[in-house]
């Protein structure tokens, strides 16, 4: 692997984060997937050698606890998601080399290989610890079968993730007061032996990764926290049926889920060598020699990438990653996505009302840079589609096209202007200069911004006006329109390759234009070409109206049917009431205020923290509050609130929080005022 820029002379191989066989996709899944087909793509753009592969987490307790429910085995119930991924990713232009699955005979074998080299190398050791155990059902309790408390942040965690608070990747019996989600019951810990990976050892090693590392910040800083901590030691085992064995059968474990699935990203590398050959692919070049390994990822799980992942393959002598790239989240009108209460669009809903896959990808890889959160709504769907897929990118080439045909037959025969030509080469610089800082943002934004030079230089220079009185002028800048649209298909196939080749046939070109290199874009065009028709279709508001009101009405039935779920059985809904009561005395400590939200911005790093400026009538003070995740922090200034006034000064992340704002449930629903109480009013 070298940082030279890209393309390199060595291979690459793209990767995302393996989908969980255990649900269906919604739009919220795709942005990862989407993200890692435009790099990919890209890549092969830039003329590099590049290989783009992921597949079907198939094992861990979630696939487990549903087929359970289902009352189906693990494997049929996996395999059914994962054909059902498998047939999905492609109606999105997501086309990934080889899509496999982590139970598969090669995956299975290569994890057995490198799990046995590193206790060879003795980097794995035996310790007991402790274990949730049903004591009534007399099972053991991995993962996710167990939830309870995070001892680190108090939040709601399940089995090995503070999920719902701080993030952090948790080890068997870190849980406090755990209950098994099988039965109810009040689980307790039992000792039992279990593998343990010397990560420990590996933290210099470690250190010097995380520097070399490219990639988002996020994905950069975020590890720093425990590598350059006391890094512990990583439990590989558990006690499920469900899994690769623990190489030689020993104890009957099974592997944890976090060791087996990203070996699948080394596996289905060495499937696509395998049906294509290694001359035209080599799996081994890039995992064993060298190659540039680039792992497009969900936010969620970078520590398993920036630290497990890195290590195991050091300890296994395989490549490291060149780089991760860590997504945000992607909410919905402002709120998380909720599959219980159906607030999602989900992608076969999104696909049968008809619209074209590109418009989402669009969207998902240009509003933001990657690693914010994203928020989607069917109201800036269609202002990003109407505004800038049509009124920049298909209304420049539609009637550039046109007009060159009807009055040319195709290409005026003249050269390319110097100004076209150095606004098309930058263009290509502008796409290669983000490929090499890994923003799909501005790989897309390469492309409109050339859309728009277009619409302004046709306008400029009006070439209607010139046929009559100066043909030659007008056939130079039709000339210039046509070229601007072929380097617009070029610079723009990664974002959205369906419509991108449909605009090459436009132009009379033959194959496709994933074929062709950067360099094609300051290459002429056919010299005759019928004519076009309008590449994007405008979203009338009656249609938006519509897919509103569908949308509210999934979430009210589901919503419904919660409700009437909670409603027969309340406590197991809410918390019980404290038996120990205060006094009105110990009560009347609390400074409640009234607080209004100045600014708000996402802790650098950090999944969940905002930093927040909140005026309190007699000051403005900095709270920081886990609600990234679950509000759209560009919408939360000039929000009341109600802040804890007198909390002791924290520190988060590295910063410091001076007070501590309210909020119910688990959406954090911020505690505000009815009426038009100023702030630094005192709550009583």
């Amino acid at each position: 692997m070298s940082h030279d820029d890209y393309p390199t002379d060595d291979p690459a191989v793209v990767t995302c984060g393996l989908p969980y066989a255990n649900g269906d996709l919604h739009i919220g899944h795709l942005r990862t997937y989407v993200s890692g087909d435009v790099f990919a793509r890209a890549l092969r753009k830039l003329g590099q050698q590049t290989a783009f592969v992921s597949g079907s987490d198939m094992h861990g307790t979630p696939v487990a606890v549903n087929a359970e429910k289902e009352g189906v085995t693990p494997e049929e119930f996996a395999l059914r998601h994962h054909e059902k991924y498998e047939a999905t990713f492609p109606k999105f232009n997501v086309e990934f080399d080889n899509y496999g699955h982590t139970h598969d005979e090669t995956n299975t074998e290569l994890t057995t290989d490198i799990v046995r080299t590193l206790d060879e190398k003795g980097y794995v050791y035996e310790k007991e610890i402790k274990v949730a155990w049903d004591p009534i059902e007399d099972d053991p309790l991995p993962d996710r079968y167990v939830e309870g408390t995070c001892p680190y942040c108090g939040a709601t965690a399940r089995g090995d993730e503070c999920d719902e608070g701080c993030g952090r990747h948790l080890e068997p019996g870190e849980i406090e007061n755990p209950t098994s989600i099988r039965t109810g019951n009040p689980a307790e810990y039992r000792e039992r032996e279990h593998k343990f990976f010397r990560v420990s050892d590996l933290q210099e090693y470690l250190q010097e990764f995380i520097d070399r590392l490219e990639g988002t910040d996020n994905a950069k800083n975020q590890p720093r926290e425990w590598i350059e901590g006391e890094l512990q030691d990583w439990c590989i085992t558990r006690d499920l049926d469900w899994g690769i064995d623990y190489p030689n059968g020993e104890d009957d474990l099974v592997l944890y889920v976090w060791v087996d699935a990203p070996i699948e990203y080394v596996s289905s590398t060495k499937q696509y060598t395998e049906r294509v050959g290694s001359d035209t692919y080599d799996w081994e070049q890039v995992w064993k020699d060298e190659g540039d390994i680039v792992h497009v990822i969900g936010r969620d799980i970078i520590q398993h990438h920036t630290i497990f992942w890195p290590a195991m393959l050091h300890v296994a002598e395989y490549e490291e990653p060149r780089a991760v790239v860590a997504s945000g989240f992607v909410n919905l009108n402002g709120e998380a996505f909720s599959t219980s209460r159906n607030r999602a669009v989900w992608a076969d809903e999104y696909l049968d009302e008809g619209f074209h896959p590109d418009l989402v990808r669009y969207y998902l890889t240009t509003t933001g840079g990657i690693e914010r959160d994203v928020n989607f709504s069917w109201d800036r769907f269609q202002e990003r589609v109407n505004g800038e897929l049509v009124g920049t990118v298909g209304n420049f080439a539609y009637r550039s096209l046109l007009f060159a045909a009807r009055n040319f037959d195709g290409t005026p025969d003249t050269d390319v202007s110097d100004e076209v030509e150095h606004r098309i080469e930058s263009a290509v610089d502008d796409f290669a200069a983000a490929v090499n800082d890994y923003s799909l943002k501005r790989i897309g934004e390469a492309a409109t911004a050339l859309a728009a030079f277009g619409n302004e230089y046709i306008q400029r220079n009006e070439p209607w006006k010139l046929t009559d009185e100066d043909p030659e002028r007008a056939a130079q800048v039709i000339r210039d329109c046509v070229q601007i649209a072929k380097a617009l298909a070029v610079v723009f196939a990664p974002v959205v390759p369906g419509k991108a080749d449909d605009l090459w046939s436009h132009l009379g070109e033959s194959g496709s234009v994933h074929d062709a290199d950067i360099q094609a874009a300051l290459e002429a065009p056919p010299a005759s070409f019928d004519e076009p028709s309008e590449l994007f279709e405008k979203i009338e508001d009656e249609r938006v109206e519509d897919l509103n009101e569908k949308l509210q009405a999934s979430i009210e039935a589901a919503t419904s049917d919660e409700d009437e779920a909670e409603d027969e059985d309340m406590s197991d809904e809410f918390e019980p009431i404290a038996d120990d009561r205060i006094g009105f005395e110990e009560f009347k400590d609390l400074d409640l205020r009234v607080g209004r939200i100045e600014t708000a911005d996402p802790i650098e790093g950090a999944d969940d923290l905002v930093r927040l400026e909140v005026d309190i009538g007699v000051e403005t003070r900095q709270i920081v509050a886990g609600i990234k995740q679950l509000h759209d922090v560009d919408e939360l200034p000039g929000t009341k609130i109600i802040v804890v006034a007198n909390l002791e000064k924290a520190e988060l992340f590295g910063t410091e929080s001076n007070g501590m704002l309210l909020a119910a449930g688990d959406q954090a629903d911020l505690l505000t005022t009815h009426g038009d109480a100023e702030p630094g009013t005192k709550v009583q």
